[in-house]
C-alpha cells in the first residue's frame, strides 16, 4: 500500500478535466452522448441495497478510472469486472472488448516476441545435439513421450472473448492481461494460491503452474466469468439465422444477443425459481477450452513429413469427446456441491418486496453476486478468487517415477557361468589356438617352398 499522500496526488489526475472553454464544452457535449463507460455509480447503488459491492468514494473513483482507461485504449465495450483480493494488494479489473481491427495489430506484436524466443530456443538444441555427437557415451533417449499441447482459444472467442485490464488503485496505470491458454486453466485447477498483487510475481506450486501470477490472475477470472456470469431468463436470445446454420453443422452456439421484446421478470418470480436465471457465458471443459479439439488430429504439414514414422508411433486416433451444458443453460440444472445449492437467491428488502431487488450469490465461488430489477441486471465479484471446496485442501500427489530409458542388453548385469560352461570355453579356446598354430605352420613351409624355388 502506498502512502495516502502519495495516492491522494496520484488520484488527483482523476478529476481534472482537460482543455477549457469552448473545447471543455465540446468533450462535455460528446460525453453526454454515446460512451463505453459504464454506469458504476449505478450498479453501486443496486449492489448496495443487495448488502454487497464497494463503498461510494471507491465506485466513484473506479469510475473515473475506467474513464481513463477508455480514453487511452481503443474500447468498444467495457464492464467493471469487480476486485480481487490480495496479500499486499488488491487488483480491480475491467472487462473490455476492443473495436474491430484494434487487437489483432497488439496480438501479432506478441506472437513475433514469441517467435524470437522460439527460434533461440531450437539454436540452443542444435547445440546441445553437437555436443552430444562429440561425447563418447551416447545417452539413450527416454520412450517417454509429451503429451500433445492444446492450442489456446483465438481472440474474441471462448475464454479469451474478452480482454481484461487490472490495476491495484484508481489512479495507477491499467495492465493489459495476456490470454490465458488451455494448460493454465487446467493447472490452476490443481493449485490454490493467494494473490500478492504484484503480476510478475512466480507461482511456486505444484503442479508446476505455467506462467507468472498474471498468468493465474487470467486463468482465475476465466474460471469464475464461466461458472458466475449470470442473467434473466430471455434478456438473450439465440439469432435464428446463425442458430440454424451451427446446428447443421453439429457444433455449439457461442453467441447470443439481447432481446428487444424482454420486459423484465417479476421480483419474486426471480427469487423463487433459479430455472429464471441463465449462464451467458461458455462452460470451459475439462480441456481448458471451450470448444473441444482433438489433441490427437494432426495438421496438413504433420501428415506431409515423416509417413512412415507416424504409422510406426500410432497410438489410439479416437479421444472421447467433450461435452458442456450450452449457452444460455438455466441455474436450475448446475449440481450440488455436498447437498449444498450452488446459488441462493433473495431479496434486497423482505419488508417491501415492491420496491426490492432480486439478489443471487454463488456458493461455489464465494464472492461472486449478481441483482436483477426489471430490465436491468449485473454481475460483480469481489473476493478472493478461490473455488468452495468442502474438503481441505490437498496439494497433488508426486507422478509414479518413470524410467530413464528402456532395459537393454548393455545395461543388464550378465550371470556368473557355471563349471562345466567354463570348462567348454576353455577347451574351444584350446583348440581354437591349436588350429591357429597349425595354420601358421603350414604357412611358414609354403613360403620356405617357394624360397628353394
Amino acid at each position: 500500500m502506498q502512502p495516502t499522500y502519495k495516492m491522494a496526488e496520484k488520484q488527483k489526475a482523476l478529476f481534472i478535466r482537460s482543455g477549457g472553454g469552448t473545447e471543455g464544452e465540446q468533450e462535455m457535449e460528446e460525453e453526454v452522448g454515446e460512451t463505453p463507460v459504464p454506469n458504476i455509480m449505478e450498479t453501486a447503488f443496486y449492489f448496495e441495497q443487495a448488502g454487497v459491492g464497494l463503498s461510494s468514494d471507491e465506485s466513484f473513483r473506479i469510475f473515473l478510472a475506467m474513464k481513463q482507461l477508455v480514453e487511452q485504449q481503443p474500447i468498444h465495450t467495457c464492464r467493471f469486472w469487480g476486485k480481487i483480493l490480495g496479500i499486499k494488494r488488491s487488483y480491480l479489473v475491467a472487462e473490455v472488448e476492443f473495436r474491430e481491427g484494434e487487437e489483432e495489430a497488439e496480438e501479432e506484436e506478441v506472437e513475433e516476441m514469441t517467435e524470437g524466443g522460439e527460434v533461440m530456443e531450437a539454436h540452443g538444441e542444435e547445440e546441445g545435439e553437437e555436443d552430444e555427437e562429440k561425447a563418447v557415451d551416447i545417452v539413450p533417449k527416454p520412450v517417454w513421450k509429451p503429451p500433445p499441447v492444446i492450442p489456446k482459444e483465438e481472440s474474441r472467442s471462448g475464454a479469451n472473448k474478452y480482454l481484461y485490464f487490472v490495476c491495484n488503485e484508481p489512479g495507477l496505470p491499467w495492465t493489459r492481461l495476456p490470454h490465458v491458454t488451455p494448460a493454465q486453466i487446467v493447472n490452476a485447477r490443481k493449485i490454490k494460491k493467494f494473490f500478492t498483487g504484484y503480476l510478475d510475481t512466480p507461482v511456486v506450486s505444484y503442479p508446476p503452474f505455467p506462467g507468472n501470477e498474471a498468468n493465474y490472475l487470467r486463468a482465475q477470472i476465466a474460471r469464475i466469468s464461466a461458472a458466475t456470469q449470470v442473467s434473466p431468463l430471455g434478456f438473450y436470445q439465440f439469432n435464428e439465422e446463425e442458430g440454424d446454420e451451427e446446428e447443421e453443422g453439429g457444433a455449439g452456439r457461442d453467441s447470443y444477443e439481447e432481446n428487444p421484446d424482454f420486459e423484465g421478470i417479476p421480483v419474486l418470480e426471480l427469487v423463487d425459481s433459479m430455472a429464471n436465471w441463465v449462464h451467458h457465458t461458455q462452460h470451459i471443459l475439462p480441456q481448458g477450452r471451450c470448444t473441444w479439439v482433438n489433441p490427437l488430429q494432426k495438421t496438413e504439414e504433420e501428415e506431409d513429413l515423416g509417413e512412415e514414422e507416424e504409422k510406426a508411433d500410432e497410438g489410439p486416433e479416437e479421444v472421447e469427446q467433450e461435452v458442456g451444458p450450452p449457452l444460455l443453460t438455466p441455474l436450475s440444472e448446475d449440481a450440488e456441491i455436498m447437498h449444498l445449492a450452488p446459488w441462493t437467491t433473495r431479496l434486497s428488502c423482505s419488508l417491501c418486496p415492491q420496491y426490492s431487488v432480486a439478489v443471487v450469490r454463488s456458493n461455489l465461488w464465494p464472492g461472486a453476486y449478481a441483482y436483477a430489477s426489471g430490465k436491468k441486471f449485473e454481475n460483480i465479484y469481489i473476493g478472493w478468487g478461490h473455488k468452495y471446496s468442502p474438503e481441505s485442501f490437498n496439494p497433488a500427489l508426486p507422478a509414479p517415477i518413470q524410467q530413464e530409458y528402456p532395459s537393454g542388453p548393455e545395461i543388464v548385469e550378465m550371470s556368473d557361468p557355471t563349471v562345466e560352461e567354463e570348462q567348454a570355453l576353455k577347451a574351444a579356446q584350446e583348440q581354437a589356438l591349436g588350429a591357429t598354430e597349425e595354420e601358421e605352420e603350414g604357412e611358414e613351409e609354403e613360403e620356405g617352398e617357394e624360397t628353394d624355388d
